[in-house]
């Protein structure tokens, strides 16, 4: 038998996966894990907050209260007392929560419940990029919402959304991901008002928003979708959140609120993907609940003294003409430096440097932001910081000679 031709994968490959592209952030961590390199890239957790302790007596009661259950196959819902307190915080049925294996699969099963090829999906400008990546398989059609400090421009939304034929507006509230900007309660209100008067549904992507470590909380898009309505299983607003970043990132336990409709959708969904989130990790979360306001605590003091460590380091040592956003809470903030520079092709000079971060182009859906860098605070030490920063500086001063 003649040797067969060497098969062509790439043509063999479905239309939806030659859409996938490789996430830059991992890609730049890939890079980064020489460990005299100072990361800003990656949006860590800081380890040394994780509390291990408890983690290890939570997974000894867990084994002992359940069993061998807490090894079984269970619900495509998930664990019910996890569903029940989630859903006490918002005052709505158990029924209307689903968990997910972590907030990234919420996005992806959401987008593929959600999107069909040509629906036009908007999306801050930045934007998530893991979201962009979960949505785009789908194939839509993005239109970019301008933001400024107090976050998307609700002026520039009511244009988009009487041009019509918008199905879906992604945002993140609370400590944006990337620019760490948070919406005013009034613009919320306009926007959960607005996409409602046009039928739009609203993803609300909140992992950081207890994470605020300044200022004070505000009333989140689904809630106030809640209002508006007065009936839970009526709220175009669907709210997806995260134990990632209050306690641990490793055991993927990530939920979505929504109307009945949705849920039912997403549980189709979510058993053709894995059948459901692993029962231990749903079950030792549930054990740790009661530790959650301290654990929260602790994370909201130590974030919030690396941020204010950065912001003075970039205060003092940024050359003119870079600036950058003041977070209140959560993990990230954006630096926009003189147009001209290009941080994708500086980032090579600042790893020589021994300092990383992501360039700000990927987390444009239509391209532009070359001039622009998130930088992640909460995986860094204070010492760490100001000598990354330091390092830095360097480096964009030699871009700018």
């Amino acid at each position: 038998m003649p040797r067969p031709q060497p098969l062509d994968f790439s043509a063999l490959l479905s239309a939806r996966a030659r859409t996938m592209n490789a996430s830059a952030i991992r890609e730049i961590l890939k890079i980064t894990q020489r460990p005299d390199v100072i990361s800003f890239a990656g949006g860590l957790p800081a380890p040394e907050l994780f509390p291990m302790d408890e983690f290890r007596r939570a997974a000894d009661t867990v084994m002992t209260k359940y069993g061998p259950a807490s090894l079984q196959y269970s619900t495509t819902e998930g664990h019910a007392p996890l569903r029940e307190w989630i859903a006490a915080r918002s005052h709505i049925p158990a029924s209307n929560v689903q968990i997910t294996t972590g907030s990234q699969q919420a996005l992806d099963l959401l987008g593929k419940i959600l999107i069909s090829e040509g629906d036009t999906v908007l999306v801050e400008a930045p934007s998530y990029l893991g979201a962009l990546q979960s949505f785009q398989p789908y194939l839509p059609s993005y239109a970019e919402m301008p933001t400024d400090e107090g976050g998307i421009d609700v002026d520039a939304l009511e244009g988009l959304l009487k041009a019509g034929n918008v199905k879906l507006l992604y945002a993140i509230p609370n400590f944006q991901n990337p620019t760490g900007r948070t919406l005013s309660l009034e613009r919320r209100r306009r926007l959960v008002e607005l996409t409602a008067q046009h039928g739009v549904l609203v993803i609300e992507d909140d992992p950081y928003g207890d994470l605020r470590f300044s200022g004070e909380p505000i009333t989140s898009l689904y809630q106030l979708g809640l209002e508006l309505w007065g009936d839970v299983d009526q709220n175009h607003v669907i709210y997806c959140s995260s134990f990632s970043k209050t306690l641990v990132p490793g055991l993927r336990d990530a939920w979505v609120q929504a109307a009945a409709p949705i849920i039912g959708k997403l549980i189709q969904a979510k058993q053709g993907a894995d059948l459901h989130t692993p029962t231990l990790n749903q079950m030792m979360i549930t054990e740790l609940l009661p530790l959650l306001p301290t654990q929260i605590e602790k994370v909201r003091r130590a974030y919030g003294e690396r941020a204010g460590i950065m912001m003075d380091a970039m205060d003092r040592l940024f050359p003119a003409g870079a600036q950058h956003t003041t977070p209140q809470g959560g993990m990230f903030l954006w630096v926009t430096l003189p147009h001209g520079i290009d941080t994708a092709k500086m980032l090579p000079r600042a790893v020589e440097r021994q300092v990383a971060y992501v360039p700000g182009s990927p987390f444009y859906a239509r391209g532009g932001g070359e001039n622009t860098m998130r930088l992640s605070y909460s995986c860094s030490t204070p010492e760490q910081i100001g000598r990354g920063v330091q390092a830095l500086a360097d480096t964009i001063r030699e871009s700018l000679d």
